[in-house]
């Protein structure tokens, strides 16, 4: 059976993973991977689009 989804409009740029971690390729001292943990510059880390700003055009 198909999963419902919430019906709230998706981030374009990151397709709704705000955050993602990005390994670095070295290792810290201990043997785990360095990694980076990045948030999407569109929606601020929330994953969901926004409505785009109204601007006045005209006087």
């Amino acid at each position: 059976m198909p999963q419902h989804a919430l019906n709230t409009p998706v981030c374009r740029d990151c397709d709704g993973f705000p955050v993602v971690a990005i390994t670095t390729g070295t290792r810290s001292a201990d043997g785990t991977r360095t990694t980076l943990r990045v948030t999407c510059l569109a929606c601020k880390g929330t994953g969901r689009r926004t409505a785009a700003a109204l601007t006045r055009a005209g006087r």
